[in-house]
């Protein structure tokens, strides 16, 4: 099922993801932010879990801010998978 969440304190502005079960496909950071990372993390993350994620990229702050992309991310498949959970 695809899924958009809208990221908070982060230069990209909207994640886009597709979420199967627990796995997460076809990542995309949109409206702005650092273009290698943008472009990085969803290689990195194509087909881990919501778990793996969470593992790996939780946590992770941008300079000053008291988040990232990646750790909106993790934000992102959280609750998607649990909203997913609550649907079954």
């Amino acid at each position: 099922m695809k899924y958009s969440y809208k990221t908070n304190n982060t230069c990209s502005k909207e994640i886009r993801f597709d979420l199967n079960g627990d796995i997460v496909t076809n990542v995309e950071f949109l409206g702005g932010g650092c273009p290698g990372n943008l472009q990085a993390v969803p290689k990195l993350v194509e087909g881990m879990t919501v778990q793996e994620i969470e593992k790996r990229l939780g946590g992770i702050m941008c300079g000053m801010k008291n988040t990232s992309c990646a750790n909106e991310l993790v934000k992102a498949v959280k609750k998607a998978y649990d909203e997913s959970l609550q649907k079954v």
